[in-house]
């Protein structure tokens, strides 16, 4: 699906569900801007908040583009920040700040994903927000939170942080190897994204009830700890060793890898016939889910490989599927790209590039997917203050004069 293109065209006049909702932004990297991003495609009108001249840090990771002035766009900002507009204030800068407080009275929400008490020493906090705007909603995204009192407050957090806090690394290591980090891109980040996005529509839903705003409060390893449950869980029914008690693995097929699970007994003993072992039925080894763990390796691995050596991974888990065995082909990326599923339900987006590079930018879609709205269009990524001027004037009715002298002072780009 490439930028400006609208999927499932009948239900424009529908309009979106968040139609006429204003967030104001000061966020960087993704834990925020993944949120902001899924709002925006829901209807809401998304302004980000970033310094004058660097941007936000997203804006410098790598791999990276070139912009029309040949600043670099790094990965992280191309995928969390379509259907936005870039206005640059220095919320360091006095004025700066005030200029940020006099917008946040037009939005509907503010949202900002600093340090814990980052806002609070900028004077930009709760306490100074809610006061001067009641209705207005506040949400919060930091690494251990900014309600209660965490002793881990005052630690950044990159997504790996509170994944490795979570105990999923410790939980999927084996042996002595070191923990795998960040086994699955950026699951701190957009779990946290996802809750801030629940938060949001929960706390404007809520306002509709009682006409007052409120603070939402998403700590990274909160939104970990959610989603790694099965650390804690398992460890209150008694089990303290975390090798799957299930057949669980990768497999080779004759053209690379499939994951298979097999977690039920009526599903091993479809297997067994499926690879030609009936006599597993029977195998005492293989009576429990324990003895399939403990087995995987010696006994059916060697089988279910020979199995699947003449069969290509699709042919593998298409069998296996029509049996009731979950199972699915490891992709490369070019095949995720290349996949039948990924066009049919548009789950990537095309930016052309700026800078001469024919191969366009890939984002990921909308996964959130509703019959009666339609999808896109979708626009590009801003650069830097991009619409600085057009929000001030509109939001503020500054004239030529006062832009002029913010920009001379450095409160603006």
């Amino acid at each position: 699906m490439r930028l400006g293109e609208i999927a499932n065209a009948d239900a424009v006049p529908n309009g979106k569900p968040l139609d006429g909702v204003r967030v104001l932004a000061a966020e960087q990297m993704q834990a925020l801007p993944y949120a902001t991003q899924l709002l925006a495609r829901l209807g809401a009108e998304v302004v980000k908040v970033e310094h004058p001249v660097d941007g936000e840090s997203g804006r410098g990771a790598l791999p990276a583009m070139a912009d029309p002035q040949g600043r670099r766009v790094g990965a992280t900002f191309l995928r969390n920040n379509l259907d936005k507009r870039s206005v640059g204030i220095d919320l360091k800068h006095p004025r700066g700040r005030e200029l940020f407080l006099e917008l946040a009275g037009g939005f509907d929400v503010v949202g900002e994903n600093f340090k814990a008490g980052t806002m609070d020493r900028l004077g930009l906090g709760w306490d100074v927000l809610s006061e001067r705007h009641p209705r207005l909603i506040l949400v919060s995204v930091s690494g251990f939170g900014n309600l209660g009192d965490s002793p881990y407050a005052s630690w950044p957090a990159y997504a790996m942080v509170p994944e490795a806090m979570s105990g999923i690394y410790d939980w999927a290591r084996r042996g002595d190897e070191p923990p795998r980090v960040t086994p699955v891109g950026a699951l701190g980040d957009i779990s946290s994204a996802l809750f801030a996005t629940i938060g949001v529509l929960a706390a404007l839903r809520h306002r509709e009830a009682t006409g007052r705003g409120q603070r939402v409060d998403i700590a990274m390893l909160d939104a970990m700890l959610a989603m790694t449950d099965v650390v804690t869980n398992f460890w209150s029914l008694g089990q303290r060793d975390s090798t799957p008690e299930v057949i669980m693995s990768g497999f080779r097929a004759a053209d690379g890898w499939f994951a298979m699970q097999v977690a039920r007994e009526h599903q091993f003993e479809r297997l067994a016939d499926l690879v030609g072992r009936p006599e597993w039925r029977t195998d005492d080894r293989l009576a429990t889910r324990a003895g399939w763990a403990t087995h995987t390796e010696d006994v059916i691995r060697p089988a279910v490989e020979a199995w699947a050596a003449g069969r290509t991974r699709l042919e593998v888990c298409d069998e296996l599927g029509r049996a009731g065995i979950p199972s699915g082909p490891c992709f490369t990326a070019p095949e995720v790209i290349a996949d039948e599923h990924v066009a049919r339900r548009h789950m990537l987006v095309e930016m052309e590039r700026p800078d001469g590079v024919e191969e366009p930018v890939l984002v990921p879609g909308n996964p959130v997917k509703l019959s009666a709205v339609a999808e896109g269009p979708e626009t590009r990524v801003p650069w830097v203050g991009e619409h600085t001027e057009v929000v001030l004037r509109d939001e503020l009715g500054l004239g030529d004069d006062e832009l002029a002298e913010l920009r001379r002072d450095g409160v603006i780009g």
